[in-house]
């Protein structure tokens, strides 16, 4: 029977020091290169500490740039030394994408409790409550990805003092937004730019040296990942290779990591499966196939289909279908019937042919 584990590198001959600080949560003490995109969060946030209203603002830029890591440090900081006049809320809307899910993390980041048998209204308005007493900073991640995006008006009509942080991937989120809460949110928005390679170059060794042991990262093979990294404009990807070419010299019981092992893990990094494409935009195109083949029905009928489909709730489909009408790919056109209005959804065909 052969030894299956006869070479593998003992816990003292690990080349990893702290492999923690490859994870995509992990947040290091100094964000490099954001220091002036951090001061304009926390520029926002300032008139919340002076007893007045805090500027709203939309962050918006590509996957892996610091958008996240950048809000959460300012956050960190600003509870540090102002927590006892700020309520500091984070969520992911990935994850919490309903404003029930909101409202419920909400409350367990007050460690607030008594939730059972109450309605969503019924909670908003007892955090509400809470929150006033303080000023608040609430920072709504992934927004795009928000189902019901209601909540943001209720947050902004019932908080007091407040700043609201919305981050997103997509350049056009503003614009799919309700007018009548974009006309109440009035944001600054942020751009983060991708960075340049000595600041990709930058960061990667900065978590190397975090990571590693002294001189197990062979400096070509260090080079090929900062390049490969800079090439597809996202650190997280870098972080995943040089987390993956370790593992690979470690399985191959290497002390050193070489050009073989990170050219091993570049081969490896679409198995990884970082999405450059934002998923909505694939559910736009699929929605636009649905309303190629379906033109012509009211918004009611088409609700029918797409919930069938794509189980996602009315609000949705008009958030959508009001994005996909700014951009010229579909019309929607009004027809009273009585006292009630209904809308037919119909392709425009000489846009939507481009798409074909």
């Amino acid at each position: 029977m052969p030894d299956l584990f006869k070479d593998i590198l003992s816990a003292e001959e690990s080349i990893f020091l702290n492999p923690q600080f490859l994870d995509y949560d992990y947040i290091p003490k100094m964000i490099m290169y954001r220091e002036n995109e951090q001061q304009y969060i926390a520029t926002a946030i300032k008139p919340l500490l002076q007893g007045r209203n805090g500027k709203n603002l939309l962050i918006k830029g590509g996957p892996g740039i610091g958008k996240t890591a950048g809000v959460k440090h300012v956050l960190k900081e600003l509870e540090e030394e102002f927590g006892n006049e700020v309520y500091c809320i984070y969520i992911n809307c990935w994850k919490k994408d309903t404003t029930f899910k909101i409202i419920l993390e909400i409350c367990l980041q007050l460690k607030y409790k008594w939730i059972q048998n109450k309605n969503s209204d019924q909670l908003l308005s007892e955090i509400c409550e809470i929150l006033n007493e303080k000023a608040a900073v609430i920072v709504l991640d992934e927004i795009d990805k928000l189902e019901d995006d209601g909540i943001i008006y209720s947050l902004l009509e019932d908080l007091k003092r407040k700043t609201l942080i919305l981050i997103t991937n997509r350049e056009d989120f503003l614009v799919t937004l309700d007018d009548r809460i974009r006309s109440r949110l009035t944001p600054d928005v942020l751009d983060f730019q991708s960075y340049n390679m000595n600041e990709t170059e930058g960061i990667l060794k900065q978590r190397l040296e975090y990571v590693f042991v002294a001189n197990t990262f062979d400096n070509s093979a260090f080079l090929r990942i900062a390049e490969k990294t800079f090439e597809v404009k996202d650190i997280r990807s870098g972080l995943f290779l040089m987390k993956e070419s370790g593992e690979i010299a470690e399985s191959k019981s290497l002390r050193k990591i070489n050009i073989a092992e990170a050219e091993q893990a570049i081969s490896k990094l679409e198995e990884f499966k970082l999405k450059k494409e934002d998923v909505f935009e694939n559910e736009d195109n699929e929605l636009i196939e649905l309303i190629k083949n379906n033109s012509g029905k009211t918004m009611t009928e088409l609700f029918d289909i797409y919930k069938e489909k794509e189980g996602k709730s009315y609000k949705t489909l008009q958030r959508k279908l009001k994005y996909l009408e700014k951009s010229g790919l579909i019309l929607l056109k009004e027809n009273n019937k009585g006292s009630g209005r209904i809308f037919t959804v119909e392709y425009n065909n000489k846009t939507l042919n481009e798409f074909s």
